[in-house]
């Protein structure tokens, strides 16, 4: 189960957060082997200067539409995987909600099962 935690500036419409949601849903459930139902996300927007980001390190340039995706995952996926996953990410998100490539960084990590308790208090 992965828990994603999306960073962007602020002002973007709700179209534009609900494409970005469903675009990265859709490359973990083709590319990073999630059930569909497994979706688990927050959208945290930011005011001006509270995003920091280098506009050319190791790509670029980036634009003010920048994307922080961090994602936990609950299991290692292998390096085949997790490159599939990133192109299929960056594909999904350049057609909808249209966002350059250059702009979305990923971070992911991953945790053993005893780090979750998907509700009522219990552990796995």
């Amino acid at each position: 189960m992965p828990f994603a935690r999306i960073s962007l500036h602020r002002g973007k419409p709700g179209e534009y957060l609900q494409a970005l949601s469903q675009s990265l849903h859709a490359a973990l459930v083709e590319s990073f082997e999630v059930p569909p139902t497994d979706r688990f996300q927050v959208i945290h927007q930011h005011e001006a200067g509270e995003l920091i980001f280098d506009r050319h390190y190791l790509g670029g340039p980036r634009s003010d539409d920048f994307l922080l995706i961090e994602i936990t995952a609950g299991r290692v996926r292998d390096i085949a995987t997790k490159q599939r996953f990133y192109r299929s990410l960056v594909q999904r998100l350049q057609r909808e909600p249209g966002i350059d490539p250059e702009d979305v960084m990923v971070v992911i990590t991953t945790t053993d099962a005893q780090a979750w308790s998907f509700g009522g208090g219990r552990g796995n």
